[in-house]
């Protein structure tokens, strides 16, 4: 027996029923990231070839999508550019996670008591958080380059060619990564648990990131008023 492993029930700190892993607002900035990626995946796709033209309807028509749809992508990225800088120090690469990458069968088979020791997010989190960061550096500038509206007129055609294939191909990149991020959250049992209530359990930190729950634990020690 792992005399390490949280033991609940117990009156230390170490185990106590949930831990923090998101706070309030960091669960609103995720949601309404989300919330901005589905409106503008769906607008774009209607957008982008005439067999799925019928999602138009979901924005009132035609005209409206094309409205509506640079104005969500814009606000999609603000949003999100508070939730990255936010959690930029967290998803720094470290070695542990190019280890954790090489054992990438044992994190298939969900081996991970082979695996090094994980910290806030490991490294396939990272991943998805530098993957869409690149798809956004491109989509936001080609957005505007495509914006008939009010940019268009600045750029000439090719570069609107240019730009138009380049928003779509990053757009299709940014929907296959959100793909991934969503199976891994429904894969790891918890994690939506975790972005909705703001709380995981200490068996499922440890399991799945015991560096962090290492530093956790010991901040909430260091944090303890001294009874002497």
């Amino acid at each position: 027996m792992n005399n390490d492993a949280p033991r609940p029930g117990t009156s230390d700190p170490q185990h106590r029923a949930t831990i923090v892993r998101y706070t309030k607002n960091e669960r609103t900035n995720h949601w309404l990231v989300a919330g901005a990626f589905v409106l503008a995946a769906l607008s774009g796709l209607a957008m982008f070839h005439p067999a799925l033209f019928g999602l138009s309807g979901l924005f009132g028509g035609g005209s409206w999508t094309r409205i509506l749809h640079p104005f969500i992508g814009l606000f999609m990225v603000v949003a999100f550019i508070f939730y990255a800088a936010g959690k930029a120090a967290d998803n720094r690469m470290q070695p542990r996670d190019w280890q954790w990458l090489r054992q990438y069968r044992d994190v298939i088979s969900n081996r991970e008591e082979r695996l090094p020791e994980v910290g806030r997010y490991n490294a396939g989190q990272k991943l998805v958080y530098f993957a869409v960061i690149i798809c956004l550096v491109v989509l936001l500038p080609t957005g505007f380059v495509i914006w008939r509206a009010y940019f268009s007129q600045y750029f000439p055609i090719p570069v609107i060619r240019l730009g138009a294939f380049l928003h779509a191909l990053f757009a299709f990149g940014l929907i296959c990564t959100i793909i991934v991020h969503i199976y891994a959250a429904i894969w790891v049992k918890g994690s939506i648990r975790a972005m909705t209530r703001g709380t995981v359990t200490p068996g499922w930190a440890w399991k799945h990131h015991r560096a962090w729950f290492r530093e956790t634990m010991t901040h909430a020690e260091s944090s303890r008023p001294r009874s002497d």
